[in-house]
């Protein structure tokens, strides 16, 4: 059962974030003004995430001010690492890591900030460590992708649980146990489908709700649903570097030219050259030739 007991003043701008609906969230956030200076500073917080999650990473250095309270200091640190180079990131993790070593124990964003950018990093370990115990389902939902991340989904599992305990009903907490049942196989995966789109039909439907149950359904390999899903999430956003994972991965199973998933790979090496999976792609790619050199004849 939900522990919450007053309404959220904030639930549509929240909800629309957590969903991926970064510009109903941003829409929502403008329209809105509070005389509460806490839940306005909230609503900031995550109007300016929305932008970052849009790759509008100018928007939120140019707006926030050395004035302006930490709490979006913090999320201006944030897109300076998102949008830089390896010196610039640097530069940013040593700031993130000077706040951290005096941070005031009843600070729930700071650590939020710090994970985010640990997990960037992937520097796994640090992200758990300063996560640990924290009791922010933000801070909750990191941990357990991260727990995922490195394939100890027992404690992934742990985490949802201690979150369920915080509030089952949040949308936060129903996307993180659909997480956790794509790493499961057969009847669990199922759920995890049914979870993406029972969110899709109470919210509106987003690239991240509708590449999870287009991952689900292509686990389950009913790759005939999953493409029209991945055709509306590419609709949406037609650069979303999940999509086009998921892309890639459907076309080859499906048969299509390889061409079609050739094109895809590129449009994800242009635009998101830093994205884990063209990192890993292009490490793999440097061992094959470093193997087919080795193994050619003399």
């Amino acid at each position: 059962m939900s522990n919450q007991t007053t309404p959220d003043a904030l639930f549509e701008i929240k909800n629309s974030f957590f969903i991926g609906n970064y510009q109903n969230c941003i829409n929502e956030a403008q329209k809105t003004k509070f005389n509460n200076p806490a839940h306005q500073l909230e609503k900031d917080i995550f109007m300016y995430r929305a932008y970052i999650a849009q790759h509008k990473y100018g928007v939120v250095i140019n707006d926030i001010m050395p004035s302006s309270q930490q709490e979006l200091q913090c999320i201006q640190l944030l897109a300076s690492y998102m949008s830089g180079d390896a010196d610039k990131k640097k530069s940013v993790v040593d700031k993130l890591e000077k706040k951290l070593q005096s941070i005031n124990p009843e600070d729930k964003f700071l650590p939020l900030v710090g994970g985010l950018v640990y997990y960037l990093e992937e520097n796994y370990d640090a992200v758990l460590r300063l996560l640990h115990k924290s009791d922010n389902l933000e801070c909750c939902a990191l941990a357990i992708q991260t727990y995922l991340k490195i394939n100890r989904v027992d404690l992934a599992i742990k985490e949802l649980n201690s979150m369920k305990e915080i509030d089952e009903d949040c949308t936060l907490t129903q996307l993180c146990q659909a997480w956790v049942y794509l790493t499961k196989n057969g009847e669990k995966v199922q759920d995890a489908y049914y979870i993406f789109q029972e969110l899709s039909d109470k919210y509106s439907s987003s690239p991240m709700l509708l590449n999870g149950q287009a991952a689900a359904l292509i686990a389950l390999g009913k790759y005939d649903e999953a493409e029209p899903l991945l055709q509306e999430a590419l609709d949406k956003d037609s650069n979303c570097p999940e999509t086009l994972i998921n892309m890639i991965v459907l076309t080859q199973h499906i048969g299509k030219n390889t061409e079609v998933s050739v094109r895809y790979l590129n449009q994800l090496k242009d635009s998101h050259a830093l994205h884990p999976y063209i990192k890993d792609y292009k490490t793999k790619e440097q061992e094959f030739d470093r193997l087919v050199k080795a193994y050619a004849p003399a």
